[in-house]
This record gives structure tokens, C-alpha cells and sequence, in this order.
């Protein structure tokens, strides 16, 4: 493979790797916000330990998740060097508030967080919690505004010409709020809230199939499935304003992902379907006029097809389509899972369908797969640019890298990525496994477990 096919490898897998650990940490975060907030005002010890357990793994995610960012960083100035050159006034001013906004107002409360049950007052470490949370946010927000300035740039110019040329900032505000920010930013921290629910709800359904800490399992489960039904609610809300975005700002990408070849009012939207690129059409089961209203929300208004691009404008389609529909389809069948979850848990009876606490077990996954499908979907449809309409990702790779050295060292990475992932794991399960500790619930008088959280009695 040549050096450019090699790096684009490269840096899809670190970055898909890494991506598996920030949303868990922000949705986390969002959780342990949740149920210290709900201790400090029911006074039930219950909850105590939900945060002191949960607390624990959110650490374990925070620091697999920053020992997986490190490389990004190196490869945007050994293989992507000249790309590097060309944005490094604008992305270098998000990544360095990043650092400055984000990582040291999480980072810096952690060890209060971590380390200041015992020895901190109750508000000052629920205060060290919101702005853990926070500062994850905050990460999130700056990271964003990076990616999405290459997707819809704005608030620059160019300055010089050919191989000196680069775009320096002419307002700030315009960089950070450009055009596919905000819809970008709501959907990923959705995405985000939903991972870190779904695995609250995925490790308490596990212990009430095995009938182990059952108190702790409901109290959790009371939490993470509300926050999981709202959040998949709010995604496909955000995932809708997101689309209109892609249609306004980058038509390409929106008729690549639903394979719309020819600019037609009354366009079809396709639920399920396959792309003949040969033959340029799309087949499968699709609902005439719905892709024109969900778009302009008129059914008759014309949707750019790509037949209105060049052929080397035009994004992958194929991949762009499939990437695209399964993260609809999975965010879909999200919300039915947490809505059943939701209902059963309010009825009282979800520990009686050990087939939908399965389910629940298993759905840990669907955020984690949905984020990944969203990420590949937004970078592969921007293509064939790296910076939308400014700079071709062949302009942005490094002139003196070698495919040899790219390949060696996408070898390493790949190693140890799996071996973090097989450690993360192992840790993971170890905690999950030994549950909460007893300790944790911490005295409290005579105060009771409300009767929602008592064990059932089998008759």
C-alpha cells in the first residue's frame, strides 16, 4: 500500500480506538453527577455507593482514554505535516483551550474526586464531581469545534500561496461557531450520555440475571435507563437538526449517505436498502418524498444529488451509505430498548424478563458501535477533503514520510492498542466482578431503602 492509503489507516484506528473511552468518561461523568447529587439529597446510602463504584470505573476509562490520545497528537506532525502547516493557527488554538479550559479543569479536581471522600466536606467533593464532569465536557466541546472547522470552515483567510500557503484566524468566535459546530456538538455529547448510561444499565442488568447485589442493581438501573431512554431520545433529535446541517452545508455527503444520484424533488428516503455504484442507483425499501421533507421540511423542495458534484468530488458512496444507515438503525432500536427498559423498571417487573435484562446486558454496545458507524460516516462523506472545499487530504500528508516507517509503526500501535484494550478490559471486569463494597454505604442511622430497591422474595 502507498504511504498515503497507510496513513489514512493509521490514523482512523487510533483515533477509532481512542474514541471508544472519551464518550464513556463524559457520560460517566453526566452519571456520578447524578448519583452524588441524589445522596446528598435523599441521604440514602445506596447512592453513596453507586458513586463510589462508579467513580472507579470512571477512572479506569479516563486513563486508558488519555494514553490513547498522546499519539493523535504526534501523527498530526509526522504524517500529516503539511496539513498540519496549513490549519495549525486554527486547530492549534482549539487544541491548546482544550488543554487549558478542559483537560486541567478535569484532570486537576480527579485526585479530589478519586482520593476526597474522607477527606473533604460533602459539597466541596460534589462540587470536585461537576467540575470533573464539566471540565469532560469541555474536552468534548473543543475537540468538536476542531473537526467541525474542517468540515464547514469559517472566521479565516489564506495567507501565501502553493506550498507556504495557510489559514490564519480572522475571528475566533466565527471558527468556534461555525456552521456544523453546534448540531455536531449536541449530537456527540448525546451519543456520549448514552454510552456511559448504557453501561451503568448493562453491568446492573448483569447482576440481577446472577442475583448478585440486587439493591445496588436496582438503584443503578433507576438511574442509568432514565438517563439512557432521554438521551436516546434527544440523539435522534440532534441526529435529525445534524442532517439538515449536512444538507445545507455539504449536499455531497447527505446524497451519499442516501445514495440520492440524481437531484429530484420528492426524493425518497431509503430504510433499508443496498448501492448499485456501477449502474448509479440505489435499491431497497424507500419512502417517496420523506428525504425532501425531513431536509426542507417541505416534500416537494429538490435534495442535491451527486449528480450535481464532479466524480472526484463526489465522497465514497457505498461505505458513506452503509456507515450512515446502520447508525440510524442502531440509535433506533436504542430507544426501543430503553423505552422497554424503562417501562418494565417502572412497573416493577423488569426482573422478571430475563430476556430483556439480556438485552440490556448486550446494549452496552450499541453506543459504542452507533458513535463509531457516526464518526466513520462524517470523515469518509467529507472526502475527497481533508479541510471541506480548501484542501484535499493528499495536499495534507507529510512530503518526507515513508510507507516503510508508517507501516512499522502502525504495527506497534495496533499491538499495543490491543494489549490497552485487553488490560482495560481485564480491569474492567475485575471491578464488575468483585462489585460494590459493603463499606461503601457508609452509616446512616436507620434510615431504610425505599421498597423499590428491596430484593423480591421468591415465593
Amino acid at each position: 500500500m502507498d504511504v498515503l492509503t497507510l496513513s489514512r489507516i493509521q490514523f482512523g484506528a487510533t483515533i477509532a480506538f481512542h474514541y471508544i473511552y472519551p464518550p464513556l468518561s463524559i457520560g460517566l461523568g453526566v452519571m456520578l453527577v447524578i448519583m452524588e447529587a441524589t445522596w446528598l439529597k435523599t441521604k440514602n446510602p445506596i447512592y453513596h455507593q453507586m458513586a463510589r463504584f462508579w467513580t472507579k470505573v470512571f477512572a479506569l476509562t479516563f486513563a486508558i482514554g488519555v494514553a490513547t490520545g498522546i499519539v493523535m497528537e504526534f501523527e498530526f506532525g509526522t504524517n500529516w505535516a503539511t496539513y498540519s502547516k496549513f490549519v495549525g493557527d486554527v486547530f492549534g488554538s482549539a487544541l491548546a483551550a482544550e488543554g487549558i479550559f478542559a483537560f486541567f479543569l478535569e484532570s486537576g479536581f480527579l485526585a479530589v474526586l478519586l482520593f476526597g471522600w474522607d477527606k473533604v466536606g460533602r459539597k466541596m467533593h460534589f462540587f470536585s464531581t461537576c467540575m470533573v464532569c464539566l471540565g469532560a465536557h469541555f474536552s468534548a466541546v473543543w475537540i468538536v469545534v476542531a473537526n467541525s472547522w474542517m468540515q464547514t470552515p469559517a472566521g479565516y483567510h489564506i495567507v501565501g500561496e502553493g506550498m507556504h500557503a495557510r489559514a490564519e484566524v480572522t475571528d475566533f468566535w466565527q471558527v468556534v461557531f461555525n456552521p456544523s459546530m453546534v448540531d455536531r456538538l449536541s449530537h456527540t455529547i448525546c451519543g456520549a450520555w448514552q454510552a456511559g448510561a448504557f453501561l451503568v444499565v448493562s453491568v446492573s442488568a448483569w447482576y440481577l440475571l446472577k442475583n448478585k447485589f440486587t439493591n445496588f442493581a436496582r438503584a443503578s438501573l433507576k438511574v442509568g435507563l432514565t438517563v439512557a431512554f432521554i438521551a436516546s431520545l434527544l440523539q435522534a433529535v440532534t441526529g435529525h437538526m445534524s442532517a439538515q446541517g449536512v444538507g445545507k452545508n455539504q449536499p455531497a455527503k447527505l446524497a451519499a449517505f442516501e445514495g440520492l444520484y440524481q437531484t429530484t424533488s420528492n426524493a425518497p428516503l431509503t430504510v433499508i436498502g443496498w448501492v448499485d455504484e456501477k449502474n448509479e442507483q440505489t435499491h431497497g425499501l424507500q419512502i417517496p418524498g420523506l428525504l425532501s421533507f425531513l431536509d426542507h421540511n417541505d416534500f416537494h423542495t429538490p435534495v442535491t444529488g451527486l449528480d450535481a458534484f464532479a466524480p472526484g468530488d463526489r465522497p465514497p458512496v457505498t461505505p458513506s451509505f452503509l456507515f450512515f444507515h446502520g447508525m440510524v438503525a442502531i440509535g433506533t432500536a436504542l430507544i426501543l430498548v430503553s423505552a422497554l427498559g424503562f417501562l418494565y423498571f417502572r412497573k416493577g417487573t423488569l426482573h422478571e424478563r430475563r430476556w430483556l435484562l439480556w438485552i440490556l446486558v448486550f446494549s452496552v454496545l450499541g453506543p459504542q458501535i452507533a458513535n463509531q458507524l457516526g464518526w466513520f460516516a462524517a470523515e469518509v462523506g467529507r472526502q475527497p477533503w481533508i479541510v471541506y472545499g480548501i484542501m484535499r487530504t493528499p495536499e495534507g500528508l507529510s512530503k518526507v514520510v515513508q510507507a516503510n516507517v508508517v507501516l512499522t509503526s502502525l504495527i506497534l500501535f495496533t499491538f499495543l492498542y490491543f494489549l490497552l484494550f485487553a488490560v482495560f478490559i481485564y480491569l474492567l471486569n475485575d471491578k464488575i466482578q468483585h462489585g460494590p463494597h459493603d463499606d461503601d454505604l457508609i452509616p446512616s442511622g436507620k434510615l431504610a431503602l425505599p421498597d423499590e430497591f428491596t430484593e423480591h422474595k421468591k415465593p
